[in-house]
């Protein structure tokens, strides 16, 4: 099956990066929200990303006028009726995804392929919202979308070789480099992830190393283009929580226990970059 065009529900921070990278791969893009305002703000981070890649001379005018063409905004579900792809990107609720599947399996042809954004919760439990389990899949961006190369594929006990087959291309028809993951909690990138990040959180909570040095040991020492807690305050320490919350209610491996640092800063609402301050402040 050709996937010719792609619906993406969910227009935030993840949902527009997705959107934004594969409309400017060709396809033909449909992106929803739940109201006209928060379409609206998430189409304008769009236009406002394109149009600093134009002034960095990245990407030409015209290439920003042609991608953000690709694009069309709904607050409707039934839109996505002609799409050969529907990637979910909204928040981390399974109750919330669930409902999201079934409507779409009402909506959708039955050759549609429905996929998931999450990082870290069963897509098989999403699937059997549906009455298509076979064409149902993770496909796991990485933020932020445009610039990370890596796809996550999930592949559940039920998705079909075919639709793993067709999700590889398309991955790879966007620019990203695929690698295909079990439906176990947090996958592979979040399962290797969170205890080092974990880890770098207790020690600054336990006084073995201040902030800065241990994100510089990182850095310089292993090779990371970031430390572990300005990647924190990158992803938001809210979702690190809930990622490690997830994880830990599953495998109870206590290298996924969220440290007591963690718990506070989210409780005070100390986000990361989102909320302007996390581990590190930011204006």
């Amino acid at each position: 099956m050709e996937i010719k065009k792609v619906g993406v529900v969910g227009c935030g921070l993840m949902g527009s990066g997705i959107s934004q990278v594969c409309a400017r791969s060709g396809y033909q893009v449909v992106i929803s929200e739940i109201n006209d305002e928060l379409l609206n703000k998430g189409l304008a981070s769009i236009s406002s990303f394109l149009t600093r890649n134009v002034r960095k001379g990245r990407i030409s005018q015209e290439e920003k006028e042609a991608t953000l063409a690709r694009i069309k905004g709904t607050t409707d579900t039934r839109d996505f009726a002609d799409c050969g792809l529907v990637i979910e990107a909204v928040v981390e609720n399974m109750d919330m995804k669930k409902k999201i599947f079934a409507e779409l399996d009402k909506v959708c042809p039955k050759d549609t392929i429905l996929a998931s954004n999450t990082s870290c919760l069963s897509v098989i439990d999403m699937a059997t919202a549906t009455a298509r389990m076979e064409k149902v899949l993770g496909i796991h961006f990485f933020n932020p979308v445009p610039s990370m190369k890596l796809l996550e594929i999930v592949k559940t006990i039920a998705t079909s070789d075919e639709t793993l087959e067709i999700a590889k291309e398309f991955g790879e028809s966007i620019g990203k480099t695929t690698i295909v993951a079990p439906d176990t909690p947090g996958f592979i990138v979040n399962r290797l992830l969170l205890p080092f990040m974990l880890a770098a959180c207790r020690m600054l909570e336990t006084g073995g190393a201040t902030k800065e040095d241990i994100d510089t040991g990182a850095r310089l020492g292993l090779g990371h283009p970031m430390g572990p807690l300005t990647l924190a305050d990158l992803i938001g320490l809210d979702t690190v929580l809930y990622i490690a919350n997830a994880i830990f209610e599953e495998l109870r491996d206590p290298l996924y226990a969220p440290p007591i640092i963690l718990k506070k800063m989210v409780a005070t609402g100390w986000l990361g970059r989102k909320t302007g301050k996390g581990f590190y402040e930011y204006k």
